[in-house]
């Protein structure tokens, strides 16, 4: 009996782990469908000054009207929606990394009491200052 080739073994197992990948981006970013919860978060830096915290929360493609932040107790909240572009729902998709559809990220703040100041959208970003009070 021969020794299975260590090449064909490594290609077949990268094989599967693609098709992994694939499946579980088509069950996370299906296109088109409303989705119940959110299908991904949006990556968030955190800054904290004396006076304030600062969170830059990446949003490309996502409108300002298509946003909502909230402080929730001691978390910030950031939820909306990417709608996917009209041209998508007639397209033959060959790659999707960009997610579409509802987002939401929650951030755990440190202790203390803020309050949120001149949100911004700029450059496919929302810039949030959180000056501390109290």
């Amino acid at each position: 009996m021969s020794k299975p080739d260590l090449r064909d073994l490594m290609w077949a197992e990268a094989l599967e782990m693609l098709e992994r990948a694939e499946r579980l981006q088509r069950r996370f970013f299906q296109p088109g469908g409303p989705a119940v919860r959110p299908a991904w978060q949006p990556p968030v830096d955190v800054f904290e000054t004396e006076e304030a915290l600062w969170v830059v929360v990446a949003l490309p493609g996502v409108p300002p009207d298509r946003v909502e932040v909230r402080l929730e107790a001691d978390h910030l909240v950031v939820r909306g929606e990417r709608p996917a572009p009209p041209a998508l729902r007639r397209a033959r998709l060959h790659r999707l990394e960009i997610p579409q559809g509802r987002f939401e990220r929650r951030l755990a703040l440190p202790p203390g009491h803020y309050e949120a100041v001149s949100p911004e959208v700029r450059d496919g970003c929302l810039h949030l200052q959180l000056r501390k009070y109290g």
